[in-house]
């Protein structure tokens, strides 16, 4: 199986194509508590969510999305225990060898935002050699925000300006994450029913439209993406000014 899924076509429904958001990000919450409900473990809930992060991904590809970010384990993840954080890696390994050879064959773009010196050598080798295809290519790109906080993103940003005698500028900063170059998300996406940011993407999601749901992340479906497609083409955007 590669980076994404080849799945029965599904009709978009009401979904504009003419005015969907360049970039989509998704808080990717509610694995452990749909293992919980079916007497699982959490690690398999994780594996489902990964299964469920390749069709949305699939999907955005399909629509016409140019960005889809996704929360895949943050900062503090790392407080859980050791067997699902080392389980939770292992799927990301595996799931990177299997995207190689999709990426080259599709040109899709795949980037990693975060701290990555924290992860297993082998980790950080798959990691950067996906880098280096990506820039290969144009097209859509699945950014994986992996070891992430927002507000260690926002310190380092500033950090690297007072290194490079940068003044603390908006357009500096934003030079500075490592989103660099990559729109801020106009429709931020939380299943699970929470209905907070949780430290993801605190800079970039200044205008973001906001979709919270309770469905859990491995029930989540094309169909739910539709419904916060739609309704974030119902909002009024008016960036604080007047329409």
């Amino acid at each position: 199986m590669g980076l994404f899924t080849r799945k029965t076509p599904h009709t978009a429904g009401e979904v504009d194509r003419s005015r969907l958001p360049r970039h989509i990000a998704v808080i990717m919450d509610g694995n452990g508590r749909w293992a919980k409900k079916r007497g699982l473990p959490r690690t398999a809930g994780h594996k489902a969510g990964a299964e469920v992060f390749r069709d949305i991904a699939t999907y955005c590809w399909e629509l016409g999305v140019e960005y889809l970010t996704v929360y895949a384990f943050s900062t503090e993840n790392w407080k859980r225990p050791a067997d699902e954080v080392g389980a939770i890696m292992g799927l990301l390994e595996q799931y990177l060898h299997e995207a190689i050879d999709t990426m080259e064959k599709d040109h899709i773009r795949l980037r990693f935002f975060g701290d990555l010196s924290a992860l297993s050598p082998e980790l950080q080798a798959l990691a950067h050699r996906t880098d280096g295809i990506s820039g290969q290519y144009q097209g859509f790109q699945a950014n994986i925000c992996l070891n992430y906080g927002g507000r260690a993103e926002i310190l380092r940003a500033a950090q690297r300006c007072a290194a490079q005698g940068l003044d603390w500028t908006e357009e500096n900063l934003s030079d500075n994450l490592w989103s660099a170059g990559i729109p801020d998300p106009e429709l931020v996406i939380r299943p699970g029913g929470e209905m907070r940011l949780s430290n993801f993407l605190l800079w970039q999601c200044a205008y973001s439209e906001f979709y919270f749901c309770d469905t859990l992340w491995p029930d989540f479906t094309r169909q739910e993406l539709d419904r916060a497609i739609i309704e974030y083409q119902g909002r009024d955007r008016r960036f604080g000014g007047v329409k």
